[in-house]
């Protein structure tokens, strides 16, 4: 059941408490429902999976944190912080989508828990799988060896910065500052703490011949950092986001995107405000591995 979790709210800034007292569940459903009928709707294929009412997980709606999928034939599991967010890890989930898709390496990395040590997945690390570069800020999520261990078995290579809100705290997990498409990346620029980090993230991504498009810190609060391309069944490229990304961006930034693929966005209000995840992190997209015919 989705709702504010104390555990995960001492690093994630985004999250707030629910003072309200309204029936946060079902508002989150009703988002979730029309976030999933938009992306239906523009032809991408959706696999929706209702959490285990066993374990109390209010964060299930993240999956991505704990599941990627990668087209050299590998399905990879993240070790997490939240002890309640381990509880996510599903192997009927996990059995599905091998058997569904045809991925032949699973790799576990959950083992890193027993030290204290994290990565949250395509939280912690954002992918350029084009050219295998791994982005990542680090934080109490996001640890430099189980990167560097990510690193070794899928040949990526890191590049890795210290990034930091308008207070000065770490920010939790890279996919809120950034995101990276294939020719496009967007970033909050003003949230790398030290400019040589700075520098070195830009020559990294315009070596990729990618178009830099900067948000500003109150465009990042607004999860326009939090946006995700995907393609549909069509072959189109969407650029999925939440309505206050949207309407968080300048015209001048919406028309650099729409170089990129079609905008669409859709109202998540409750679950970025009490959850501190948005459209990206509600999402673990299916990269299907090459030589499977489906």
């Amino acid at each position: 059941m989705f709702g504010f979790n104390e555990q995960t709210a001492i690093s994630n800034l985004f999250q707030h408490v629910n003072h309200g007292g309204e029936n946060l569940q079902s508002h989150a459903l009703e988002e979730f429902n029309q976030f999933v009928s938009l992306l239906r709707s523009n032809g991408v294929l959706v696999l929706a999976v209702d959490d285990d009412p066993e374990f109390h997980t209010p964060d299930a709606i993240f999956p991505n944190n704990w599941i990627s999928t990668h087209e050299d034939g590998s399905l990879y599991i993240y070790p997490m912080e939240a002890e309640n967010r381990r509880q996510e890890r599903n192997i009927k989930i996990i059995k599905a989508i091998q058997s569904g898709y045809g991925y032949k390496h699973f790799v576990d990395l959950s083992f890193f828990e027993q030290t204290g040590k994290y990565l949250e997945g395509t939280g912690s690390m954002v992918l350029d799988r084009v050219n295998h570069i791994a982005y990542a800020c680090i934080s109490s999520r996001t640890n430099e060896e189980v990167l560097a261990y990510f690193a070794q078995l899928s040949g990526y290579r890191t590049e890795t910065f210290q990034a930091i809100d308008a207070s000065g705290k770490a920010i939790y997990h890279t996919n809120v500052m950034m995101s990276v498409g294939d020719r496009f990346a967007v970033i909050c620029l003003e949230s790398i703490a030290h400019p040589e980090d700075r520098d070195a993230l830009i020559r990294s991504v315009t070596a990729t011949q990618k178009e830099i498009i900067p948000i500003s810190l109150a465009q990042m609060n607004a999860f326009a950092g939090n946006l995700i391309q995907i393609s549909n069944k069509q072959g189109e490229n969407l650029i999925v986001m939440s309505t206050q990304a949207y309407e968080s961006l300048d015209e001048g930034q919406k028309s650099a995107l729409w170089q990129y693929g079609n905008l669409i966005h859709s109202p998540l209000w409750n679950i970025e405000r009490f959850g501190g995840g948005s459209a990206r992190c509600m999402i673990a997209e299916i990269h299907v591995p090459y030589n499977t015919n489906l």
